[in-house]
């Protein structure tokens, strides 16, 4: 008779597992795409603020290489140097005084200053945008969505 009451309970404790086989899947299923959301988030916006400290970066070089006497060729050349982590900066790279008379100072130039304009293109690489729309947002950027970041550097001649 022992043997006989014990089968049941051995047969209860057999298929209590069946009862939440699912929702382990079902629970994944929802939380999935918010951990997406968050590790893309911070994969593409960690990028655009590395480039962005970048071409600050870059800016600076340029505006302290004009201000000390060098020319633009010096400073586009000190640009390449300081975004050397990023592909090559916009073409519209611009230099110049504020004044509006020369691309450089010149000794003894201390009144005037000399700026810089460094712009890069930011390519988004993740699908933040689609993932985003999953919950009611659409304003963020999707895979290949290009943003121009810029940086303005400004100096007094002479350092």
């Amino acid at each position: 008779m022992a043997i006989a009451q014990q089968l049941p309970q051995t047969s209860r404790r057999r298929h209590e597992g069946h009862l939440d086989r699912g929702a382990a899947a079902v629970e994944m299923a929802l939380v999935l795409p918010l951990l997406l959301l968050v590790l893309f988030g911070l994969v593409d916006f960690g990028r655009l603020y590395n480039a962005q400290m970048q071409i600050t970066q870059a800016a600076r070089e340029a505006v302290r290489v004009m201000a000390l006497g060098g020319t633009t060729t010096d400073a586009t050349s000190r640009v390449t140097a300081a975004t050397g982590g990023l592909n090559t900066p916009l073409p519209s790279t611009a230099f110049g005084i504020h004044s509006g008379t020369v691309a450089s100072c010149t000794a003894g130039d201390t009144i005037s200053n000399v700026s810089a304009r460094v712009s890069y293109s930011f390519t988004f690489i993740t699908p933040l945008g689609p993932i985003a729309r999953f919950f009611g947002a659409n304003t963020l950027p999707h895979v290949g969505t290009v943003k121009t970041l810029s940086s303005d550097g400004v100096m007094r001649c002479a350092g």
